[in-house]
């Protein structure tokens, strides 16, 4: 899945994105032709806080671990 974080957007950009409603499309056009389109979602609320470093090298390397395991 790819991310966009809103603060990188300029304000107007940030803005528009923000104020759709759940359901509501937004047409992405360049040149008159329309290129994508967007589905807003409901909000999922405040994001997960992160791990402390520690925790999160230890997850990293148990997945990486569980993915050399899996391939061999």
């Amino acid at each position: 899945m790819k991310r966009l974080d809103l603060d990188d957007l300029p304000p107007k950009i940030a803005a528009l994105l923000e104020g759709l409603e759940a359901g509501e499309e937004l047409l992405l056009v360049q040149h008159g032709v329309v290129v994508g389109r967007l589905t807003a979602g409901a909000g999922a609320g405040p994001a997960e806080p992160e791990l402390p470093p520690e925790q999160h090298a230890r997850e990293v390397f148990e997945n990486f671990r569980a993915a050399i395991e899996d391939e061999f």
